[in-house]
C-alpha cells in the first residue's frame, strides 16, 4: 500500500478524531480507511491510535508521528505546486482560524472571494478568541492580534490595532466622563473574557504606564456581548479598535482616556509551511493581506 496514502489517511483520522469523519473527508470508504491506518501501524510497529467505541486519540507515540506526517506531506504539496509551476491553480482543502470577530467582519469576506476566484478549493474556517496552534489542529493559516511568541511559523504584518474604551454618550451624560484611569473606579464597566489579553487593564501616558486592577459589574465571554451593553447605556467597555470603528462613527459610541491607550497590537498572518508555501496557500495570504492592508481601521 502507498505509505503517501497511510499518511494522508492516518492525518485525517487523527485530526477528524474518528474514522467515519476521515472517510467522508478523503472521499473513502470507512473499511479503506481502517486498513490503511492498521497497514501503517503494522509497518512501524508503533500503535497510533487509541481506539474505543466512543472515541479516537492518537498515543504519544502518534502525536510525534503526526508532526511529522504534517510536516512530509506538506513538503510533497510545495514540491508538486514547484514542479506545477508558480501559475498553478490551487486546488484542494484549506483550513483557516481568526478571532471571532476578526474573522466575521474581515476574513470571511476574504474566504467568499477567495472561493469565488478558485473554485477548485474547499474552505474550513475556524474562528476562536483563544489561542490555537496550528500545526497540532491541522490549520494551514491564521491571523494573530498581538505581539507574536518565538516559533517556526512565517508571519506576514498586515496592520495594528489598539484597546480603546467607549462608551455611550448617554451613558456619560448621567456619570460623568473620567479624565484619568484611576477614575473609572467610580463607573460601571464592562469586561469581556475574550481574546486572551488579560483581566488587567493597561493604560501608558509620556513617560510610564498605568496598569489598573479593574472590577467589572458585568463579565462576558464574546465582544458582541460586550458591544451590546456597552450600547444599552449599561457602562463602559474596553475593546479592540476594529471591533467599534462602525459604533464610533456613527456616534453611537464614544473612546475615552485617548491619551492613556496602549501601544498597538500588531495584526499578522501566518502560516505553518516552511521553504515554500503551496499554491492554495500562497494565493489566500496575498489575497487576505491585500484585503486587510486596504481596511482603514487596521491601518
Amino acid at each position: 500500500m502507498d505509505r503517501f496514502h497511510q499518511l494522508q489517511v492516518y492525518v485525517a483520522v487523527a485530526e477528524q478524531e474518528g474514522f467515519a469523519a476521515a472517510a467522508r473527508r478523503l472521499q473513502l470508504s470507512p473499511p479503506a480507511v481502517t486498513r490503511a491506518v492498521a497497514a501503517l501501524e503494522e509497518t512501524l510497529g508503533v500503535k497510533l491510535l487509541d481506539r474505543t467505541t466512543r472515541h479516537v486519540r492518537v498515543t504519544e507515540a502518534g502525536r510525534r508521528y503526526l508532526d511529522d506526517a504534517r510536516q512530509i506531506l506538506a513538503g510533497l504539496e510545495a514540491a508538486d505546486d514547484a514542479a506545477a509551476g508558480i501559475n498553478a491553480e490551487p486546488r484542494g482543502h484549506l483550513a483557516v482560524t481568526a478571532p471571532v470577530m476578526f474573522g466575521r467582519l474581515f476574513v470571511m469576506p476574504g474566504i467568499v472571494d477567495y472561493l469565488e476566484q478558485y473554485p477548485g478549493m474547499e474552505v474550513e474556517a475556524v474562528f476562536l478568541d483563544r489561542s490555537v496552534n496550528l500545526l497540532e489542529e491541522g490549520l494551514d493559516v491564521g491571523v494573530r492580534i498581538g505581539e507574536l511568541p518565538d516559533s517556526s511559523m512565517r508571519a506576514l504584518r498586515v496592520g495594528s490595532v489598539r484597546h480603546v474604551l467607549v462608551a455611550t454618550p448617554a451613558y456619560l451624560a448621567r456619570h460623568g466622563t473620567p479624565q484619568v484611569p484611576q477614575g473609572l473606579r467610580e463607573h460601571s464597566l464592562i469586561a469581556s473574557a475574550a481574546g486572551g489579553f488579560g483581566s488587567g487593564w493597561r493604560f501608558s501616558s509620556a513617560d510610564s504606564e498605568h496598569p489598573l486592577k479593574t472590577d467589572a459589574r458585568l463579565t462576558v465571554t464574546s465582544n458582541d456581548a460586550a458591544i451590546t451593553a456597552a450600547l444599552a447605556g449599561f457602562g463602559i467597555a474596553r475593546q479592540l479598535s476594529y471591533q467599534v470603528t462602525t459604533e464610533v462613527e456613527a456616534g453611537a459610541l464614544q473612546i475615552l482616556l485617548p491619551q492613556y491607550q496602549p501601544a498597538d497590537y500588531p495584526v499578522h498572518i501566518v502560516h505553518r509551511e516552511s521553504r515554500h508555501a503551496s499554491a492554495r496557500v500562497r494565493a489566500f495570504i496575498d489575497l487576505l493581506a491585500q484585503r486587510l492592508r486596504g481596511e482603514p481601521c487596521l491601518n
